[in-house]
């Protein structure tokens, strides 16, 4: 099978790549060129390009750097501003996975006429009953369904996600018995366009006009101020411009349009439900007793969906999620779909 491996230059594609030659595939290791700003803590860099191209050396494959910054531009940043000035709290990192990995990356797969593409998640792809499932990766700890909900038959087909298999420490090993350079890199953890120095902050103060804006309690009487409401986001508790002392106040939500922000107590966070949009789903849209994840690492809470109106009603009162942001949801190990936090 030919296999073109999307290699990020961090340890989990380079191991995957491994694997693909192993099997005895023929591998072709390429690095997607996204992000052109300053880059810190994301996968953007020249040095991780150069991880990546070192790594296809050493696994005497050919490496290839594709340059999607425009399509990156337009279908993560761009949005992901436009998010934070109405209010959401986008998921770059879904949508790059929706845009850019599985989509303008195996469409430039098929155009040089691989069988299939390759990327270092930590998920797995199943065969089952004449359908592809996407299923979690077997290390709990670094599992990666979650950003992989937006994926379809179709793309599973034609994906192979080789260290989904094994613990993240089995992949360290085997770098490390390969002689691998980035056996010990350190995972990126952020959003590859946002910097540690910077932030959300110097970001988005670069793109939009960032609007001062007052804090209420649930009556609306005024308890404080913050610099910008498009900074804030619901569950937050810091930096919400609240005078010291009393009980913790949490965001409950955003209103950009009137600039205010209304806060309340950890149990005005609890919520019964949420109204789910621009649901996706793996193969079948879910109906009943589901397992809903509402971060990429948070724990799944059992709940019940309507598929035909987008309502996800928990067993038990649940965290409330800002909107904006993904929800998965899972039978077991299997992943269904998700789609959008609408509101509650």
């Amino acid at each position: 099978m030919k296999v073109l491996v999307a290699m990020s230059g961090g340890v989990d594609s380079s191991v995957a790549a491994a694997l693909l030659v192993e099997e005895g595939h023929e591998v072709v290791g390429a690095t997607m060129k996204l992000w052109g700003g300053a880059s810190d803590t994301g996968c953007c860099s020249v040095a991780d390009v150069d991880d990546a191209r070192r790594v296809a050396q050493q696994l005497g494959i050919p490496h290839y750097v594709f340059g999607f910054g425009d399509e990156f531009e337009a279908a993560v940043v761009g949005p992901y501003v436009e998010a934070h000035a109405a209010g959401r709290t986008p998921n770059p990192c879904v949508e790059c996975n929706r845009s850019l990995k599985f989509d303008r990356f195996l469409r430039r797969a098929d155009l040089l006429g691989f069988d299939a593409i390759a990327t270092g998640h930590h998920a797995r792809v199943v065969h089952e009953d004449g359908a592809w499932r996407l299923r979690r990766g077997v290390d709990p700890a670094k599992d990666q369904s979650y950003v992989l909900h937006v994926l379809d038959q179709d793309q599973l087909r034609r994906t192979r996600f080789p260290v989904g298999a094994l613990t993240k420490s089995e992949v360290r090993v085997r770098a490390a018995a390969l002689g691998l350079r980035t056996a010990a890199k350190p995972d990126s953890q952020d959003v590859c366009f946002i910097t540690s120095t910077g932030g959300r902050a110097a970001f988005l103060g670069e793109r939009l006009t960032l609007t001062p804006g007052r804090v209420v309690d649930g009556a609306g009487a005024v308890m404080g101020e913050v610099a910008a409401v498009e900074l804030v986001t619901v569950g937050q508790r810091r930096g919400l411009g609240l005078p010291g002392g009393g009980e913790p106040r949490y965001a409950l939500d955003v209103d950009v349009a009137t600039a205010t922000v209304t806060v309340g107590s950890a149990t005005d966070l609890d919520v019964g439900g949420l109204t789910l949009t621009g649901c996706h789903w793996v193969d079948e849209a879910p109906s009943g007793p589901v397992l809903a994840q509402c971060s990429a690492h948070g724990s799944p809470a059992p709940a019940r969906f309507d598929s035909a109106t987008g309502r996800l009603d928990f067993d038990a009162p649940a965290r409330r999620v800002a909107p904006g942001q993904s929800v998965a949801l899972y039978r077991g190990d299997d992943l269904l779909g998700g789609g959008l936090v609408l509101g509650v």
